[in-house]
C-alpha cells in the first residue's frame, strides 16, 4: 500500500520512494529508502513537505503484544531507532569495553572484600541503556561478538545487555530498563566465592556442591545488602532469577505473578545466555536451538508471554548470530528487520571455501538478494556462539 504522508507525520522504518520534488535537488544518494534516522529526517525536513511512503516495503516497529499486563513493571512506552546501527556500533563499542572494565574491577572488589563502587555500575546500566534505547541491535551486535573475558564477566555483560534490550522491546520506562542491565551485573556474583575445582568440573555435581552453588543467590543478596547506595529493590529483583514460573525454582519457591516482571526476564535472559555460552559440562548450542528450548519450557518454568515475547524480540537469528547460508558462505547479522524477523541484515565475512571475504558484502535479506540469476540468498543454519571462529574484528561497518 502506497501513501501520501506529511514530512511532519513521518515514522522511522518508513519506506521512503518517492519525493514532493525531483531525487537530483536533494543531497540523497539513493532514489528510495528505509527512513533509519535522525539525518535523514532533517533532510526531508529541509527539502521536502510531503512524500511518498511504501508500506509494505516499510519496516515499522512491531507494537509488544500478548504480555501479561498484570506483572509489575510492564507498561508501554513506544521506543523508535533514533540512529542506525552502523551510527551507533562505535559508540556501543567504547560503552562496553568502559563496562567490562568497571564490572571486571568490581568482581576483584568482591573477591577482596571491599566495597562495590555503586555509582559507577549504575552510571555502566545507564550508558548501556542509552545505546541501546538509541538502537536495538548495536551494543546487542558487539556484546555477541566481543572476545571473551572470562566467563562470570562475560556472562554478567551479555545477560545485562539482553535484560535491557528485552526491557526496551517490552516498553519500559527508561528507569526500569537501567534496573534490569544493573541487575544483570549483579546477579550472579554470589558465584565468585564458588571454588574453580566446583565451576570447572565437567562431571556430576555432589549433593553439597549444588547446594553450595544454589546458595549463590543468597550470597549475593547478603553481599549487596551490605552494600552503601544500592536499592533495595535492586537487591530483592537480583534474588529473583533463579525462581521460576510453577514454583519449581530456588531460593524461595516463588510461582507465578509473585515473581515480579525484571525477575522473570533475569530468569529466561540467564537460561539463554548459559545455553549458548560454553561450560564445562556443555558445549554452547546455536540461539535458534536455545530459543526452541525456551519455547518448550513456557508456561512450565518460565512465563508464557514473556517468552513468546523474548523471541520476538531477538528474532529467530539473534543479533550478532554467525550463520550459514545457502551458498556455504558465512556472515553475521547485524541488524533485525522488525516486520521480518526471518530476513535479518547480514555482512557475509567468509566466502564459501571459508576465506575472509574482502571488501565484505552488506545483503537486507528481506529485500530478497540474488545469489546468482536463479537462487535468493538464505539462511541455512546458525551457528554456536564462539565456535566459528567469527568475532568483532571482522565486524567492518
Amino acid at each position: 500500500m502506497k501513501k501520501k504522508v506529511s514530512v511532519s507525520d513521518l515514522r522511522f522504518g518508513m519506506y521512503v520512494y518517492e519525493l514532493d520534488r525531483p531525487w537530483t535537488e536533494t543531497p540523497f544518494v539513493f532514489q528510495g529508502f528505509v527512513l533509519e534516522g535522525d539525518e535523514q529526517l532533517e533532510t526531508l525536513r529541509k527539502y521536502c513537505q510531503f512524500v511518498f511512503v511504501d508500506m509494505e516495503r516499510s519496516e515499522l516497529p512491531e507494537a509488544p503484544r500478548g504480555a501479561d499486563s498484570t506483572l509489575p513493571g510492564i507498561h508501554r512506552v513506544q521506543y523508535i531507532e533514533k540512529v542506525s546501527v552502523d551510527a551507533e556500533l562505535p559508540a556501543a563499542r567504547s560503552i562496553y569495553v568502559a563496562t567490562e572494565s568497571i564490572v571486571s574491577k568490581a568482581f576483584a572488589s568482591l573477591k577482596g572484600d571491599a566495597q562495590l563502587d555503586v555509582e559507577e555500575l549504575k552510571g555502566a546500566a545507564k550508558n548501556m541503556t542509552e545505546s541501546i534505547v538509541r538502537n536495538a541491535d548495536a551494543m546487542v551486535l558487539f556484546t555477541a561478538l566481543a572476545e571473551r573475558g572470562g566467563y562470570f564477566l562475560d556472562r554478567a555483560l551479555q545477560v545485562s545487555v539482553y535484560m535491557i534490550s528485552f526491557a526496551r522491546f517490552l516498553g519500559m520506562e527508561p528507569r526500569d530498563i537501567e534496573r534490569a542491565g544493573l541487575v544483570g551485573l549483579l546477579q550472579d556474583i554470589g558465584m565468585l566465592q564458588v571454588p574453580d575445582e566446583v565451576v570447572q568440573k565437567s562431571g556430576p555435581l555432589s549433593a553439597d556442591e549444588r547446594a553450595f552453588i544454589q546458595a549463590h543467590v543468597e550470597r549475593a543478596v547478603k553481599k549487596l545488602s551490605e552494600t552503601h547506595g544500592l536499592p533495595e529493590e535492586v537487591i530483592s529483583l537480583v534474588a529473583l532469577h533463579h525462581e521460576r514460573h510453577d514454583g519449581s525454582g530456588y531460593p524461595q519457591g516463588l510461582k507465578g505473578g509473585a515473581i515480579h516482571a525484571i525477575g522473570a526476564i533475569a530468569g529466561i535472559v540467564d537460561i539463554f545466555s548459559a545455553l549458548t555460552s560454553k561450560r564445562p559440562y556443555a558445549e554452547p548450542i546455536a540461539p535458534s536451538n536455545a530459543l526452541g528450548l525456551l519455547y518448550k519450557w513456557r508456561g512450565q518454568m518460565l512465563h508464557p508471554a514473556l517468552v513468546e515475547q523474548f523471541i520476538r524480540c531477538i528474532g529467530i537469528y539473534p543479533v550478532g548470530s554467525v550463520v550459514e547460508l545457502n551458498t556455504g558462505e558465512v556472515a553475521i547479522v547485524i541488524s533485525q528487520n522488525p516486520a521480518k524477523r526471518l530476513q535479518p541484515r547480514i555482512m557475509v565475512v567468509r566466502d564459501a571455501k571459508g576465506q575472509n571475504l574482502r571488501p565484505q558484502k552488506l545483503l537486507d535479506l528481506s529485500r530478497s538478494p540474488k545469489a546468482s540469476a536463479d537462487e535468493v540468498y538464505q539462511i541455512r543454519r546458525t551457528l554456536e556462539y564462539g565456535r566459528s571462529g567469527v568475532g568483532h574484528k571482522d565486524l567492518i561497518l
